[in-house]
């Protein structure tokens, strides 16, 4: 079986608004002169470039029989069955549905996501709601997984 791997990136017009906040910087710059301006312009592009790639360029992976998605590694064994989640339901599960106590791996900008039921007794969260571009092969990893382990 191959092990499920997906790279969630920002939206392209995150990174031209990257470009924006460079020429604001520009622009906040330019009564100091041309070099402090180019500067500006440079470390103002750079830095809101690093936060886009580091908020957008999350992973998600199913390895060594474990959900790993963002920072959280949750054993498949600890997991219910998965729900596919699209148009109405995501934007209902991402606001008003929503459990405080979940582990939200949130991106708005994705449309599908899958909330899978954490059924482990000692942990007190509810279910994990993971935004992904691929929830149906996402949720086949999920099973597959479950099913080579018993």
């Amino acid at each position: 079986m191959q092990p499920y791997e997906e790279r969630l990136t920002a939206p392209r017009s995150w990174w031209f608004a990257s470009v924006l906040v460079g020429v604001a910087m520009a622009l906040i710059m330019l009564p100091f002169g041309t070099l402090p301006l180019l500067g500006g312009l440079v470390g103002g592009t750079a830095v809101a470039a690093v936060v886009t790639s580091a908020y957008g360029g999350v992973r998600i992976r199913v390895v060594a029989g474990s959900l790993v998605a963002g920072d959280a590694k949750i054993p498949v064994s600890a997991l219910g069955d998965a729900e596919v989640l699209t148009g109405e339901e995501t934007r209902a599960w991402r606001s008003y549905k929503a459990d405080p106590r979940a582990y939200m791996l949130l991106r708005a900008y994705i449309p599908t996501a899958l909330r899978i039921p954490i059924t482990d007794p000692d942990d007190p969260t509810p279910y994990a709601y993971v935004s992904t571009r691929h929830p149906e092969e996402l949720a086949k990893a999920l099973v597959a997984v479950r099913e080579s382990a018993a």
